[in-house]
This record gives structure tokens, C-alpha cells and sequence, in this order.
């Protein structure tokens, strides 16, 4: 349950971010945000890429992640 959601919030983040690059307008839930602050943006994804991870690992699975800048 925990992984699942962190992987639907990623996702949400990840449109998001895509959204900012191309100027538009982007939605995080009910919520529809115009101006973005873009490095808080990826502040988030770098922090559920992380619980993720250390998720996948809690059940036994190794991942390695590697963060690119």
C-alpha cells in the first residue's frame, strides 16, 4: 500500500515537472496550479524516488538510485 502510493504520487509529480518545462498550467490532485516553483518540484521527486527505494528495500529487494542533476 505504501509503495503504491508513493508510486501514484511520483507519478503525479512527474507530469507535473513535465508541465512546468513546457509553461503550461499542472494538476497535483483536485488541485490546478499556474505559476510553479520548479525546484520544489524536484525537491519532491528526489524525496519519493528516496521512500521509494528505501521501500523496495524494506521488502528484500535491492535497487540502486541514482539521482542526476
Amino acid at each position: 500500500m505504501v509503495m503504491a502510493n508513493i508510486r501514484r504520487r511520483l507519478a503525479e509529480y512527474y507530469l507535473a515537472e513535465s508541465a512546468i518545462l513546457r509553461g503550461q498550467e499542472y494538476e497535483i490532485g483536485d488541485r490546478r496550479l499556474k505559476r510553479a516553483d520548479l525546484a520544489e518540484i524536484r525537491r519532491a521527486i528526489d524525496d519519493l524516488e528516496a521512500a521509494l527505494a528505501n521501500e523496495t528495500l524494506k521488502h528484500g529487494r535491492v535497487k540502486r538510485v541514482i539521482f542526476i542533476d
